[in-house]
């Protein structure tokens, strides 16, 4: 009897003295590792689908883009030509596009003509002394022809590019000169293209490393090896 009043005692004494019993302790790490695993593995599966969804709309237009070889400085254009079109038969291409997913029922369509000199010098030079190296092609508000508000305005774009003689500065296609763009930047394109590559790889790596660490550790040769809980661990110590 004096040795069964002591250890309650005791166990009275540790209790509130703030000592958690290893069994809780041990339900507490069971508990936070599968709300951990639960959202890890949420996280493995939205960075594949966010991976899907990125290639259409992010990798193939800059991959695009790379392989088109634009040239790295502005060059001189001017506006010859502008046509405001509404209808699906009359707008079988457009200039600029609000969404990159629908077929323009209104559109702008501009034709250019640009020379390969540089912006900046074709400027200082006087106007008409320089002939022009492609004459009446198609211009694109960016390299994929669309995008959306605020970004990209074809309202606004229309309006700075319409009038007919207007000298700005463009970017054409090395592998497709008949290609002419108003904005690039081979920096943007590849800052893009990298985080839309990494980003949901490394995600998924990270989450399902963590995973397979926990779950499927290098030293079982299959994941349904034998295993100890972490109850069992404790118990083991203990003793």
């Amino acid at each position: 009897m004096g040795a069964q009043e002591e250890d309650t005692k005791s166990s009275k004494s540790s209790a509130i003295g703030g000592v958690i019993p290893m069994a809780k302790v041990a339900t507490l790490v069971e508990k936070a590792k599968f709300y951990t695993s639960l959202c890890l593995g949420t996280t493995a599966i939205l960075a594949v689908f966010a991976f899907l969804f990125l290639i259409p709309f992010v990798v193939e237009p800059a991959i695009s883009t790379i392989l088109a070889d634009f040239s790295p400085h502005a060059v001189a254009c001017i506006t010859t030509e502008h046509v405001y079109a509404e209808g699906l038969k009359n707008c079988s291409w457009a200039s600029c596009r609000e969404g990159c997913t629908s077929a323009a029922l209104r559109c702008h369509q501009i034709k250019v003509n640009y020379t390969r000199l540089p912006y900046e010098e074709f400027m200082k030079k006087p106007i008409g002394s320089i002939p022009w190296d492609v004459g009446d092609t198609k211009f694109f508000v960016n390299t994929e022809g669309c995008g959306y508000p605020p970004r990209v305005n074809c309202s606004d774009f229309a309006k700075k590019y319409r009038n007919i003689g207007k000298i700005f500065p463009c970017y054409y296609s090395r592998t497709h000169p008949e290609t002419v763009v108003a904005r690039y930047s081979w920096d943007e394109n590849l800052k893009h293209l990298v985080l839309a590559l990494v980003v949901p790889i490394v995600l998924f790596a990270v989450s399902l490393g963590v995973l397979c660490y926990w779950y499927c550790p290098p030293v079982r040769k299959t994941c349904g090896g034998p295993s100890r809980n972490l109850i069992d661990k404790y118990d083991r110590k203990e003793e």
